[in-house]
């Protein structure tokens, strides 16, 4: 095992810093390595591009957490909470990369335009029904509210200035002090008073406010706004729906990133064997750090796809039934996971990957070296471009035959035991 390793990092290095078996000069290896930087973060890039594609649960769901807030406020002060919040304007940003929208239905149906997937159909009622609030009647209503709240705050704000003051002023009235050189609003005398007016206009005006919700909640687009949001019967689907897509949504977002990366790496990897084979030492040098710089996210994305995909999500389900909400067993679960995970990767590349024999079958079909794949002469036994040995006695008949080949070419014995 640590011998294939050596031999997997020694040939990592020789394809990272040489060119025709010749070292890199260190210029051209600082160019080579801001090249790599470049392409690496325009990799990423790319990925956080593509991962944004596909329709978050929020974007395809968009009305759901008004409608959780909705059903979590306080059923006294509900109604007239959400929709007062519908009268106030733009309470949605537009879709990045889209068009101003007037209207929330149009707002929603433009992540339809820009994202892949589709908007839930009771999110575009819901927008609809919102809309037709947003223009209604009772939008004056609203400016009423909003103007009766804020003579509300200034009355209070008075009344909290001449509270904090009251000991002041008592103390300028026993000093004997002018009102005309009084730094404080009202006399302690008149505080009392004031306070009172000040309360009752609050009371008034909050009477005033209290009339003008129930002129809002009378309004016919606020009866039917109100009686969408108690149907069960459109809400529930949203939720199993909504629950769905943050269930699947990472999965999808790493397998668009997968999608992403595979034409690159197989791109690069065509073009670095393809170089190596005609000998173009400085493209088959390029091609190969691409292929690494492609691989590298390629990793990170496996490692987030076992962490947090699907079937990590669905393990991680089971153990916290059956564990009983003790979710560092979820973690036990992901350290035995894992490296079983890895093992098989590297099972994987030993035997169909950096399998010797595999490539030296090849390599001698083309009459290459089996260690570089630079071609050979007719008769040559050592590479004349690594040194390396082409042949080893045969444990039949003890002539030379190919090394890694399973039949000696002069007697056609096996070479080792089939496993």
């Amino acid at each position: 095992m640590l011998t294939s390793l050596h031999r997997i990092f020694s040939r990592f290095s020789q394809n990272s810093r040489q060119v025709n078996n010749e070292p890199l000069n260190k210029v051209s290896l600082i160019v080579i390595i801001l090249i790599d930087l470049f392409i690496l973060f325009n990799t990423f890039q790319g990925l956080n591009e593509i991962a944004q594609w596909p329709m978050s649960p929020s974007t395809a769901h968009p009305c759901h957490s008004e409608w959780q807030r909705y059903r979590q406020d306080k059923p006294d002060s509900r109604d007239i909470n959400i929709l007062r919040n519908a009268l106030e304007p733009q309470l949605y940003s537009p879709p990045l990369g889209s068009d101003a929208a007037t209207t929330l239905e149009q707002q929603f149906r433009q992540s339809n335009a820009i994202h892949l997937g589709q908007v839930a159909e009771t999110c575009l009622n819901y927008a609809a029904l919102h809309d037709q609030i947003a223009t209604s009647s009772a939008k004056s209503f609203q400016e009423q509210i909003n103007q009766k709240q804020s003579q509300i705050q200034q009355l209070e704000s008075s009344n909290a200035q001449i509270r904090s003051q009251y000991d002041s002023t008592l103390l300028e009235e026993i000093a004997g002090q002018s009102s005309e050189r009084s730094i404080n609003a009202v006399a302690a005398s008149q505080a009392k008073q004031t306070l009172a007016d000040n309360d009752s206009k609050i009371s008034a005006l909050k009477q005033e406010t209290k009339a003008l919700e129930q002129q809002i909640l009378g309004q016919p687009e606020s009866v039917a706004f109100l009686d969408f949001l108690q149907d069960d019967q459109q809400w529930q689907p949203l939720e199993t729906s909504y629950r769905r897509s943050q269930f699947w949504h990472p999965t999808i977002q790493l397998g668009m990133q997968t999608a992403f990366l595979l034409p690159l790496m197989a791109l690069a990897f065509w073009i670095h064997r393809t170089c190596q084979r005609r000998g173009y030492g400085l493209a088959a040098l390029i091609s190969w750090h691409l292929l690494v710089v492609f691989f590298v996210p390629f990793v990170f994305k496996v490692f987030e796809l076992l962490q947090f995909g699907a079937v990590f999500a669905a393990i991680a389900d089971i153990v916290w039934e059956l564990a009983q909400g003790l979710i560092f067993l979820v973690r036990y679960a992901a350290i035995l996971t894992i490296p079983l995970v890895g093992f098989g990767l590297i099972r994987f590349f030993q035997r169909f990957v950096f399998n010797p024999k595999i490539q030296a079958a090849n390599r001698v079909q083309k009459n290459r070296c089996i260690r570089c794949a630079k071609r050979l002469g007719p008769h040559d036994d050592h590479c004349p471009h690594c040194g390396y040995h082409q042949l080893t006695d045969c444990l039949s008949c003890h002539e030379p035959t190919y090394k890694h080949l399973p039949y000696c070419k002069q007697c056609g014995a096996a070479q080792a035991p089939p496993s």
